[in-house]
């Protein structure tokens, strides 16, 4: 088994753990019957509808 030769500075590790990034979700601004919403992608709204057409039975 490969064990490290030296211990890693605290430079180094820092510099690794700096892309251990959180994404913000990502949120579109729709229009709908005269308002204004934010929706995340790919979602079936709370009307049951997706893309414009009625998928499920609310």
């Amino acid at each position: 088994m490969a064990v490290p030769k030296r211990k890693t500075s605290r430079s180094n590790t820092r510099h690794r753990r700096s892309q251990w990034k959180a994404k913000l979700p990502q949120i579109n601004k729709v229009t709908r019957n005269g308002r204004v919403e934010f929706v995340v992608p790919h979602r079936v709204d709370e009307d049951g509808q997706y893309n414009g057409r009625q998928v499920l039975d609310v």
